[in-house]
């Protein structure tokens, strides 16, 4: 069994300097104009993604190089002009979804390698012959397949590399192909702009029909409200639409945390394991990565899946977390319908490392933390618990509290750390409530 690849989010250079510190074997990144994501985007000009790409190839790392839009003409039209410089520094790969614009890299750059990115939504393994016929290196598979369909398509299609999504934000909509941003607010999810509507929250409205047949809200006396959802072929079946006295966020997707299946995944071929989430923070590409390197080298090592990765990952912030598509569930283990706000996980991101002596570490604070909380140390080498006994300005001056972000603060340092590059401080929430 071959280890397969781990592939990261790099949303800015420091997410890929987390990312590789802590286990990448790739990272994915690309301009907001054609990568579908345009906020908290720092690779936004050539400068930008040549340090990226030259990071990443001076630590023995691949760099993919996101243009996955669904393109219209204006973009079709300036999309080889604004490539060319790009794929000039040097990516490993180019992320790809529109037929139309692959056709034109290809004809442009016949020997750089292209994936086809989740956006196209490969299903089945004829899709992947097409499209291997093409020439496509990488088929990036839709996240709605089981474990079993990914298994026959691996058994049905040789030459061709094959990448899954293991954790990350899931779309209510295919694969994210989802109209319901635009709609709602004029800004498109197939450009990169979604605001991810689908977990706001909805309150239903007492309304009634005017003339035309149309409903117009009305005052709660006038009308009824619109609460039930009835399917045509199941008469009397209905669906609420109301959840409780919040609203209801029945569109609103748990996240994908598929770290058990891991082993799985490597013994039937799979090429690459993808972790989506280049919005979110550096502490979440670490965490993320080391667990799922860890995952990785324990199966390919033979040795048994530790179910404390999972709990690992209850450490960070998520909206419920469900295997996906992988097996098959009834629908509330997709659907977080009660709130749209995120779990805040059983730790928090308190403070990045900035350096330190024999006796304590520098400390720039990301969120409040004090004396007596229970610490982490995370590190590329591995994670240190710390009960917090001391507490000191950057001037040397004893507190009990470090307030919050914008604030440096000194902690005494745990013995046995080898180094402190890439190294952060989280807190144990659960340990703080207890």
């Amino acid at each position: 069994m071959k280890a397969p690849e781990l592939l990261a989010p790099a949303g800015t250079q420091r997410h890929l300097e987390m990312a590789l510190a802590y286990g990448a074997d790739a990272v994915y990144a690309g301009p907001p104009r054609y990568s579908l994501r345009v906020r908290n985007n720092s690779f936004r000009d050539e400068t930008a993604l040549a340090e990226g790409i030259r990071t990443a190839h001076q630590r023995g790392a691949r760099f993919y190089l996101v243009i996955n839009i669904a393109p219209h003409n204006d973009k079709v039209r300036s999309a080889l002009r604004d490539i060319e410089p790009l794929v000039a520094l040097g990516p490993d790969a180019l992320i790809m979804s529109d037929p139309g614009l692959i056709m034109l890299v290809r004809e442009r750059w016949p020997d750089l390698p292209i994936h086809l990115s989740v956006q196209a939504n490969a299903v089945n393994w004829a899709t992947v012959e097409f499209w291997k016929r093409q020439g496509i290196s990488r088929i990036i598979l839709s996240r709605e397949l089981s474990l079993r369909e990914i298994e026959v398509i691996r058994e049905q299609v040789a030459g061709v590399e094959l990448e899954v999504f293991v954790h990350g934000a899931l779309c209510m909509a295919y694969s994210g192909r989802c109209l319901l941003s635009g709609y709602m607010n004029h800004r498109d999810a197939n450009q990169g702009a979604c605001t991810n509507a689908c977990r706001w929250s909805y309150q239903p409205v007492s309304s009634t029909q005017d003339d035309t047949g149309d409903l117009i809200p009305v005052s709660q006396e006038d009308g009824e409200k619109q609460v039930l959802v009835e399917e045509a072929g199941r008469p009397g079946e209905t669906v609420p639409m109301h959840e409780d006295e919040h609203g209801t966020y029945i569109m609103n997707s748990k996240d994908l945390r598929a770290v058990q299946h891991v082993e799985s995944l490597c013994r039937m071929g799979v090429d690459s394991l993808k972790i989506e989430g280049r919005t979110k923070s550096p502490y979440y590409v670490a965490r993320t990565v080391q667990a799922y390197r860890r995952a990785i080298d324990d199966a390919v090592a033979g040795r048994p899946f530790d179910r404390g990765l999972m709990d690992e990952l209850e450490a960070l912030s998520n909206r419920g977390y469900t295997e996906g598509f992988f097996r098959r569930h009834p629908p509330a283990e997709y659907q977080r319908y009660e709130a749209g706000t995120s779990l805040q996980g059983t730790r928090q991101w308190v403070g990045e490392v900035l350096g330190g002596d024999a006796h304590w570490l520098d400390i720039e604070v990301k969120n409040r933390f004090q004396l007596g909380d229970v610490l982490e140390l995370m590190t590329p080498g591995g994670n240190l618990p710390f009960r917090l006994m001391a507490l000191e300005t950057h001037k040397g001056e004893p507190i009990e509290v470090a307030p919050g972000s914008g604030h440096r603060v000194r902690v005494p340092r745990p013995p046995d750390v080898a180094s402190l590059e890439h190294a952060l401080l989280t807190v144990d929430l659960a340990a703080r409530r207890n």
